[in-house]
């Protein structure tokens, strides 16, 4: 797994190694009941979390006992049963290719960060990455020449994914005249975006760019990193593309993750019949 899903995974171990020691009780994970797995859940959910994140933490207990029963640890699961809240899933905000023009024509192209926002703005859209995917991305997986980045997803799995020609050339400027300028720091040579350190970026850093865009656009729409993957699905979803297409470009393990975008598009047609067909007008 990639190093996020495990740090987070050893966080949810620690929140139930917390709730057992604010309650006093002592046990090794082959003694921890179901009972005390629900009283955890019930402890989770006052705490406030979201039922996404309540299912995310049990899904990472369920993980643990997982790998306990491997290595002998347990004879049996106390997680089976445990049982996740029912989620409503929520759509995400997706900005129109308008929007996403209006957002990219306010990053000031006259400082040499500029080429680079727009360079990791127009690779964001047009190859539908992940955050981690875009500060993790190398010079030696870019094959420009022939339209496609090799990328590094989730569980370190790679894949091939087409750039598009305007990704390409602000790619292009900002390889050419603004990195080669930046004293690169040891252990960085292979990183495409660095920071004015000559530093790999932080995913956080790219938030704060586009939250900053955003604002300057006066979009009031919920927008991160993420809003321009659900974005590059949702306007191939609406032009007709391939669902398994779409989810080898987006690196889904599973095509059900995809097929969000799918509730997306009906809803997208469920607009446009409001909006043009006679029985549907108020």
């Amino acid at each position: 797994m990639s190093d996020n899903s495990t740090e987070a995974y050893l966080h949810d171990i620690e929140k139930l190694t917390d709730y057992l020691r604010d309650n006093g009780v002592a046990k090794s994970p082959g003694d921890i009941s179901l009972k005390d797995l629900q009283g955890f859940v019930q402890w989770v959910a006052d705490l406030g979390m979201t039922p996404t994140s309540q299912a995310r933490i049990i899904s990472g207990i369920r993980a643990f006992y997982k790998y306990c029963l491997l290595e002998d640890i347990v004879k049996e699961d106390p997680s089976l049963l445990l049982q996740s809240p029912k989620m409503k899933r929520a759509l995400p905000d997706v900005l129109d290719f308008t929007e996403i023009e209006n957002i990219i024509g306010q990053i000031d192209l006259s400082k040499p960060e500029g080429a680079r926002n727009k360079a990791i703005l127009e690779t964001l859209y047009s190859c539908g990455l992940r955050v981690s995917e875009v500060v993790n991305l190398r010079i030696s997986q870019l094959y420009l020449d022939v339209g496609f980045i090799r990328v590094t997803g989730k569980g370190d799995k790679e894949r091939l994914v087409p750039i598009g020609s305007s990704a390409t050339k602000h790619l292009t400027i900002y390889l050419n005249e603004i990195r080669v300028h930046i004293s690169v720091k040891p252990g960085n040579e292979d990183i495409v975006f660095l920071n004015r350190r000559g530093q790999q970026m932080t995913r956080v850093m790219i938030f704060l760019i586009i939250k900053d865009l955003v604002q300057k656009a006066g979009i009031k729409k919920t927008v991160s990193p993420h809003t321009f993957r659900h974005s590059f699905a949702t306007h191939l979803i609406e032009g007709g593309a391939n669902l398994r297409a779409v989810q080898e470009m987006l690196g889904h393990e599973s095509i059900t993750t995809t097929e969000i975008y799918t509730h997306l598009d009906r809803e997208f047609l469920r607009k446009t019949l409001e909006q043009f067909h006679p029985s549907f007008k108020n």
